[in-house]
């Protein structure tokens, strides 16, 4: 391995490979460093939902930051699968939030109209045009409101395009190296982790913490002087997949917490559940029953059907609403996590920012 990059980036989820890959098409020279795989924990977790409409409902710099990263994913894919050589799996499916009782589509469409004055298309369903849309829905719903312009994309379809596209663009990939330090001033940074239980450190012009959920525990000096980063913490959830005939899930079906969607395949998602247990991976069998309750009430043909593949994954949080996302004072460092559920959806937009302050910084 060189002893000298112009980039080093602590963590290969989708934001961390998304920046590398970014800044080598830069003509930049990365070094991507994993602690176990690239793309192996939250972002192949993922259900891969791409949702405003799901996740805001005020105006915020998040969610214009949000509206702005969805409107990128065509040129994002696009670019991606010509540097990879491989499809990803992306669709502008729409989504569905259903209504049991008047009054509750009511609020949702109150709602919704809010949501549209900040850039968030939506018409409201009555029960007849539900029905002609979403035919496996719940027969009692009464109602929907239709969000127009949300997407998916198969995680695992994404993850395998980045690391290959990462590679093709030149990009140094290194993985189970977890990185424990990493000293920055205004000239340059060095980044220290362990291998073959031995320290190791290399040197380059600038690093990127994107390690997700573990990026506030990686040790960071500013000028020689400790610098305290923003907690980042593990919030679990627990996700199950089925197979439906393909095709026969228009859109995205949600109703309060609970979720459902399709892949091109048919392969279908139901979700999920949030726990604050730490870094627990062990698979909770109540938990998932009660998923499969609440999807089978959603969706009623999934209630005959055992669930093929049941897994989980460590949504990467912190105590700010916003993920962190820029430079660390005057130095050479900068951060790239916290992304929570939004992670897969904030990518483009994430490495667009990183990639234009750090090319700025540098000229």
């Amino acid at each position: 391995m060189p002893d000298r990059f112009d980039v080093i980036i602590a963590g290969g989820g989708v934001i961390g490979a998304s920046i590398a890959w970014r800044l080598a098409r830069n003509q930049l020279r990365v070094l991507l460093l994993d602690a176990a795989r690239v793309g192996s924990e939250a972002s192949s977790a993922a259900a891969g939902m791409l949702a405003p409409g799901g996740e805001f409902d005020r105006p915020s710099p998040l969610l214009d930051f949000a509206i702005h990263s969805l409107a990128q994913y065509d040129d994002f894919v696009d670019a991606l699968q010509v540097d990879s050589g491989l499809h990803v799996e992306f669709r502008r499916t729409a989504a569905v939030q259903l209504a049991l009782t008047h009054a509750e589509l009511e609020a949702l469409s109150e709602r919704a109209a809010f949501q549209r004055t900040t850039g968030i298309p939506s018409n409201v369903l009555n029960r007849d045009e539900l029905r002609a849309l979403v035919p496996l829905a719940r027969p009692d719903a009464i109602g929907a409101v239709h969000y127009t312009a949300e997407a998916m994309v198969d995680p695992r379809s994404l993850m395998a395009a980045l690391r290959a596209a990462c590679l093709a663009r030149g990009v140094v990939i290194r993985e189970e190296l977890r990185v424990s330090s990493i000293a920055a001033d205004t000239a340059g940074v060095r980044v220290c982790f362990a291998e073959q239980a031995a320290q190791q450190s290399v040197g380059a012009s600038f690093a990127v913490n994107a390690a997700g959920a573990w990026s506030g525990g990686i040790s960071v000096t500013i000028g020689g002087q400790p610098f305290a980063l923003p907690r980042s913490f593990p919030v679990k959830g627990h996700l199950m997949g089925y197979h439906l005939p393909a095709g026969s899930l228009a859109t995205t079906v949600r109703q309060d917490h609970t979720y459902v969607l399709q892949r091109a395949d048919g392969f279908t998602i139901a979700g999920s559940s949030t726990e604050d247990v730490g870094y627990n991976r062990t698979i909770d069998p109540d938990i998932v029953s009660a998923i499969a309750v609440r999807a089978a009430a959603l969706v009623p043909a999934l209630g005959s059907l055992r669930p093929e593949s049941v897994w989980m994954g460590f949504r990467p949080a912190t105590d700010s609403v916003a993920p962190h996302i820029g430079r660390v004072q005057s130095s050479r460092l900068w951060l790239a996590y916290g992304h929570y559920r939004n992670g897969i959806l904030l990518a483009p937009a994430t490495c667009d920012r990183i990639c234009q302050e750090m090319c700025a910084a540098g000229s």
